[in-house]
């Protein structure tokens, strides 16, 4: 099933509205920085292995806890491109449950034209980070039921 914008949860669906209004890729990865320099300082001692993105060329790292039944992530990278994806992922999914995240597929990159202008390495990444983002919310989501 693809995820069209409207079956997007309302963050994500806006930030795909905003690149899709990018047409330049110069500007789409202006944007992309834009959601890495919002991220909040990422803790130090949360710079461990079990954090750190698998499958990823640059250093990543996420982290989630629950607020009220609703996940929240943390993360960084030590590329401003990786960081800008990491920054748009967690502004699109933060504050959703964990099984609205866990549902959710990754194509709504394609509805930002973001897969066009990434290398196949970064493109790869995002899903890695994607992919950990949903692990990390199954994680929060096993939390709560025991």
């Amino acid at each position: 099933m693809s995820s069209t914008i409207d079956s997007l949860p309302p963050n994500l669906a806006k930030i795909v509205q905003r690149f899709k209004r990018a047409t330049d890729p110069k500007r789409r990865y202006e944007q992309l920085i834009w959601y890495g320099q919002r991220l909040p300082e990422f803790p130090e001692a949360d710079k461990i292995p079990e954090n750190k993105v698998p499958g990823c060329v640059s250093q990543v790292y996420v982290i989630a806890g629950l607020e009220e039944g609703k996940v929240i992530f943390q993360g960084d990278s030590d590329s401003q491109l990786t960081k800008g994806l990491v920054g748009l992922l967690i502004e699109g999914l933060n504050g959703l449950a964990p099984n609205e995240i866990v549902l959710l597929t990754p194509d709504f990159i394609q509805e930002t034209g973001l897969n066009v202008s990434l290398t196949p390495s970064r493109a790869n990444g995002f899903y890695n980070i994607f992919k950990t983002m949903q692990k990390k919310a199954l994680e929060c989501q096993a939390d709560i039921s025991h």
